[in-house]
């Protein structure tokens, strides 16, 4: 059983910033990456930015130079720091994890979710 922990959103005026952490735990034996989607009201979900466990990184288009991810001081726990924030950056954030437990299995896991709101 895994548990993701988000924290972090709320509401904030464009050009404000936020910072989301997601904490994963539980029976976890490796985990290959962690990330951030996003979904607006309409939209697919889709890739904010995620962190590999070798520390590649990958960004949205939209969201590069603006968004940093970072592995936090504690144990599988990564830091989502948005700068410059835009209205079209409100949308519901999710955390996800891949990971591999003791069995060898590679599991995708996902938060439930934390909304962040830019207003103009």
């Amino acid at each position: 059983q895994v548990q993701l922990v988000e924290s972090g959103g709320g509401l904030v005026q464009a050009g404000g910033s936020l910072r989301l952490s997601c904490a994963a735990s539980g029976s976890i034996f490796s985990i290959n990456a962690m990330g951030w989607y996003r979904q607006a009201p309409g939209k697919q979900r889709e890739l904010v930015a995620a962190l590999t466990s070798g520390g590649n990184t990958n960004y949205a288009d939209s969201v590069k130079g603006r968004f940093t991810i970072s592995r936090a001081n504690a144990k599988n726990t990564v830091d989502l720091q948005m700068n410059s924030l835009k209205p079209e950056d409100t949308a519901v954030y999710y955390c996800n994890v891949k990971y591999r437990s003791s069995n060898g299995y590679l599991y995708d896991y996902w938060g439930q979710g934390t909304q962040v709101t830019v207003s103009s």
